[in-house]
């Protein structure tokens, strides 16, 4: 017990220092003497450039890691991730589709955050659709169906988001391949507000149900003969992180493998409930996402990477070593 306090308490203040010291790195390192002796120009690239991107990323990587742990839990399946269900297909259609209508419609172009906007509607739609489906499915939702809805619905936005690409030109075809790849780009703390709020209902939500996914993780029967209403409950969790994602994804885009692997580094490094795994699930997931934006930044100056590149490419090893040691 001692020992998970002082793990979650290292957890915790490293991801404060994260949080405070990747700003200073980019294209060009801002000196910490520079913002004390109160240099204005690095000043506001600091503020209102760089420390809103960090946050946004480290509640970006948060969410994606609690929603990743909780899908585990209920799908019992340690493969398990956020974008199982098809709602960032949905969002990458919302998306694809604003650039190229765009395109054609120029009025479109006067609509503040419109690919932010198509892409939660995008994202939305495929809910509707899954839970349409569930709502048809008289004999009730087992995990093999949303499994297999949710492959339905990735490959029918995937093909979907194909055919608008395939007819879009050259800039267009180039912005929505870029948008796929995922990344961070926040300008000030107003775009941040939506996913701290978000952030904060799902840690309240795991905190508030984490004994009920215990139960479910041992067993549906065992969890139902406990009192447990699994129905309601999966309901309730796959609405919240369908939303959730939906919210992450029309501002960050299709980050892959966070969900995957920072649930999975969670449970490495502590042994406890899902009410000690939430918290610093949230913050592995955070402070993952954090490394990866600033490897982003760094790496190819004064280029940067996308961030979705950067999380495939360690997702894919980390996915590798899963396989090999289980």
């Amino acid at each position: 017990m001692k020992k998970n306090i002082f793990i979650s308490s290292l957890i915790i203040l490293l991801s404060i220092v994260l949080i405070i010291f990747c700003p200073l790195f980019g294209a060009n390192f801002i000196s910490p003497f520079a913002l004390l002796a109160r240099d204005e120009v690095l000043l506001k690239i600091f503020v209102l450039l760089r420390l809103p991107r960090v946050l946004l990323g480290f509640f970006v990587g948060g969410i994606l890691s609690l929603c990743g742990l909780v899908f585990q839990a209920l799908f019992r399946n340690s493969l398990a991730s956020p974008d199982m269900l098809g709602v960032s297909s949905g969002a990458s259609f919302g998306a694809v589709t604003y650039i190229k209508l765009s395109a054609a419609l120029s009025f479109l172009y006067g609509i503040k955050n419109g690919l932010s906007y198509f892409a939660f509607i995008g994202a939305i739609f495929a809910i509707v659709i899954l839970f349409s489906a569930v709502a048809v499915k008289k004999e009730g939702a087992s995990t093999a169906f949303l499994l297999l809805l949710g492959i339905v619905l990735n490959f029918m936005f995937s093909a979907l988001t194909m055919i608008v690409q395939y007819s879009g030109g050259y800039i267009d075809t180039f912005r929505m391949m870029r948008w796929t790849m995922g990344g961070l780009h926040a300008i000030k703390f107003s775009p941040i507000l939506l996913v701290m709020i978000t952030a904060f209902f799902c840690i309240f939500l795991c905190l508030l149900l984490a004994p009920t996914l215990d139960l479910i993780l041992c067993g549906e029967e065992l969890a139902q003969t406990r009192g447990v209403n699994v129905k309601s409950v999966k309901i309730t969790f796959l609405l919240v992180v369908s939303v959730a994602i939906a919210i992450v994804v029309s501002m960050a885009g299709p980050i892959g493998f966070v969900g995957l692997m920072c649930p999975h580094i969670t449970k490495l490094i502590l042994h406890t409930n899902h009410r000690g795994l939430a918290i610093n699930s949230f913050f592995i997931g955070g402070s993952f996402l954090v490394i990866c934006d600033t490897l982003a930044r760094v790496v190819t100056a004064p280029q940067e990477l996308p961030v979705g590149v950067v999380t495939s490419c360690l997702g894919s090893l980390f996915l590798l070593f899963l396989l090999l040691r289980k």
